[in-house]
């Protein structure tokens, strides 16, 4: 039957008890000018086809959209959203979602948060994986807002397992004096860098002699998200003999082994080797911590800290109004005495 208003068909199809009726669209002509059609969609009466037949004449992309799967959704997500992304935060996602593996040809549309909510339940995996699915969904309802797939967010909905109250601790006072006592000792010095700069490991493993300056007083690096990325490190004073003796070495990266850049499984065994050596259990995130928390007990500025980590201030006006000088920066940094 030739729907009234000319744009497509509601015909009915014989077999078919569920869906008795196909709606069609007219996209073109063949060769003995017999109409070509491109499916839009069934409908189980013939009131319900025209009704299909007239959403899709009044805007074409609102049947289209409705038909993309998760799968393509994501694809596309991957393409125009997850670039702007930090690199790691978009590795997480793209990992994230291989525990929607059941869902990836379900129309976008008709995916429900109790369906989200299971690919988070059932991952397996601990808070941090299921954070980054929860954070997944969350990244393509906002997509799919966009683009007009849905009206409505389902990942609002979503829970997962909260971040365990850390149980890394600072160094004590006491144990950064052993350090101190023990600098000569081989990979000890890498310890007192750490803990005077507040580098990741591999942010502090792949620092190379040109992130390095002397003249003014600064090392450049960071990784993980864009705050943290090419952050500005003032060089302690305490540690610039370190420093300067590591660059004197001449190698690809300012912390080297056997005159090849150290990663991360070799550096640990030396760590550990340390620890041992001067009965410690610390690890070298810990570092990190020992940072930060000596610079909030002196009494630093808030905002200083957080360009010093590479966090993102919490608060509007520290984030967006507080800016920093390096003086600013380097005078932070020196209220670390220990």
């Amino acid at each position: 039957m030739r729907n009234p208003n000319g744009y497509g068909t509601v015909a009915k199809l014989s077999g078919k008890r569920r869906r008795p009726y196909i709606v069609k669209k007219t996209v073109g002509w063949n060769e003995k000018r017999q109409p070509i059609y491109d499916i839009i969609g069934y409908a189980e009466t013939r009131e319900a086809g025209n009704i299909m037949l007239a959403e899709y004449n009044r805007d074409p992309w609102d049947v289209d959209r409705a038909k993309i799967t998760l799968q393509q959704l994501f694809d596309l997500w991957k393409e125009k959203k997850a670039p702007k992304l930090g690199e790691s935060n978009r590795s997480s996602l793209c990992s994230a979602f291989n525990h929607c593996s059941k869902l990836v040809n379900k129309p976008y549309k008709q995916i429900r948060s109790y369906q989200m909510q299971e690919t988070i339940d059932n991952c397996g995996k601990g808070y941090s994986t299921q954070a980054a699915i929860k954070n997944l969904w969350g990244h393509l309802d906002r997509f799919a807002l966009e683009l007009d797939i849905i009206t409505r967010c389902y990942s609002d909905l979503l829970t997962s397992d909260p971040i365990p109250p850390t149980s890394r601790l600072p160094f004590s006072t006491d144990e950064i004096k052993r350090l101190w006592e023990h600098q000569s000792d081989p990979w000890v010095d890498t310890v007192l860098i750490l803990i005077y700069s507040g580098w990741r490991i591999s942010e502090l493993l792949n620092l190379k002699p040109e992130d390095i300056d002397l003249h003014a007083g600064t090392m450049k690096g960071g990784t993980k998200t864009k705050a943290g990325k090419d952050r500005v490190v003032p060089i302690h004073s305490k540690i610039r003999p370190f420093i300067e003796a590591r660059l004197a070495e001449g190698g690809p990266r300012l912390i080297c082994y056997n005159g090849r850049p150290c990663n991360q499984t070799q550096y640990r065994i030396f760590w550990a080797d340390i620890m041992k050596a001067l009965e410690m259990n610390h690890t070298p995130h810990e570092c990190r911590h020992t940072f930060e928390t000596q610079l909030d007990s002196a009494g630093a500025n808030r905002k200083c800290i957080d360009l010093l980590m590479g966090h993102v201030s919490k608060d509007t006006g520290n984030r967006v109004y507080n800016h920093k000088t390096l003086d600013e920066l380097k005078a932070t940094v020196a209220l670390i005495q220990c």
